[in-house]
């Protein structure tokens, strides 16, 4: 898994059996391959940008899976894992663009998201069958290909007892909702708005070397600027009703900066921002766990993601939602930071040992579909 932070390639090491609610997973091994500056560049010349070099775009699509293959073929000699034990590989591929609908509004089109990291030459340079490009088959369904983290969710984490709400805090936050004793169409699965994204692009831009708030302490050292905090809380997206998704394509640091000069907003330290962007995204998933948290049965709230690791948005959180049990996925025997990595496994599982059944008849946002595109090795 390789999300829209640019942090690195997650990779998750998973011995699967069955498949749906009968599907047992074990995490055998996790690691994160940190990019470079350099790789990070050069992707940064074509990410969420509504004009690109075209020919630039043409290369990344086989340069970034056969970079994604080198550390792929490195980590498991790290593992000493040979490439024959692997039956499979799931790749997410780099989100460059996320296009829904209500996003790009233009009539004649429908909703739309590219990955590039082709799974052929990834599968060329593994000898590994590779299984990639997840999003489009959501897509050609109806939904708008994010998140898909619901399927997954679903399969390892539905309860017969009580609600649960998993929350992942990656650069966009977003959240499935799973009813007590709920078949898949009772769910709910939706992005929420910017996780760590806002606050790891100022922290860049004004704390350098610094790619990211360390525990939130620089966010502690600041004071909230409501002004900010209340004119950002104003953006449309917010408006709409779940299910949604979005990405860095709004919210970015042009949109942090474009409001900040609309509403003469006063800036004193950039502390004071993130501390702000932080309280914002605290804010906006606090608001979105209380929306789903309504009924009169217990509900239990897991987060993984980079998130879990920012001391402020978890306490946060915590402090505005007493009433609610809240801990990581760890507390349910999944490393937050590997979740994400996990459910895309499951999807290829799905793929190629599943039925569908348990997925019922889906529903808009959660078409029942088979994810992912077939590239065999050789």
């Amino acid at each position: 898994m390789s999300g829209t932070s640019l942090d690195g390639l997650d990779m998750a090491l998973c011995e699967v059996s069955g498949h749906g609610k009968e599907t047992q997973l074990k995490l055998l091994a996790f690691e994160t391959y940190d990019y470079s500056e350099s790789f990070k560049n050069e992707v940064r010349e074509v990410f969420s940008k509504q004009t690109v070099n075209l020919e630039k775009l043409c290369l990344l699509n086989s340069w970034i899976a056969r970079q994604h293959a080198n550390i792929i073929n490195a980590q498991l000699k790290i593992w000493n894992v040979e490439h024959n034990e692997i039956d499979l590989i799931a790749s997410h591929g780099q989100t460059i663009y996320h296009a829904p609908k209500r996003l790009h509004q233009q009539a004649q089109h429908e909703n739309a998201t590219l990955q590039i990291g082709d799974g052929d030459h990834i599968a060329h340079h593994t000898s590994i069958i590779t299984i990639s490009d997840f999003r489009q088959k959501h897509v050609a369904a109806g939904g708008e290909g994010a998140p898909l983290a619901a399927y997954g969710d679903y399969i390892l984490f539905a309860d017969k007892k009580v609600d649960r709400i998993l929350v992942n805090i990656g650069g966009i936050s977003n959240l499935t909702y799973i009813p007590a004793d709920g078949s898949f169409e009772d769910l709910l699965s939706t992005d929420i708005g910017p996780g760590n994204g806002l606050i790891d692009a100022w922290v860049k831009q004004h704390f350098s070397p610094l790619k990211y708030d360390v525990d939130g302490k620089i966010a502690a050292s600041g004071n909230v600027i409501n002004g900010l905090l209340e004119a950002m809380l104003k953006e449309q997206f917010f408006k709409s009703a779940f299910p949604k998704t979005t990405g860095p394509e709004l919210f970015n640091i042009a949109w942090v900066e474009k409001i900040i000069l609309d509403n003469t907003i006063k800036i004193e330290k950039n502390e004071d921002v993130v501390s702000t962007l932080t309280t914002f995204t605290a804010t906006l998933l606090t608001s979105a766990i209380k929306e789903f948290t309504t009924s009169d049965k217990p509900c239990e709230v897991y987060i993984s993601g980079g998130g879990v690791h920012n001391k402020l948005i978890m306490q946060t959180i915590k402090t505005n939602l007493t009433e609610i049990k809240i801990d990581t996925t760890e507390a349910i025997s999944i490393n937050p930071d590997a979740k994400e990595a996990i459910l895309f496994a499951l999807l290829a599982n799905e793929l190629v040992a599943g039925d569908g059944s348990c997925f019922g008849n889906g529903s808009k946002s959660t078409p029942n579909v088979g994810m992912g595109k077939v590239s065999f090795a050789g």
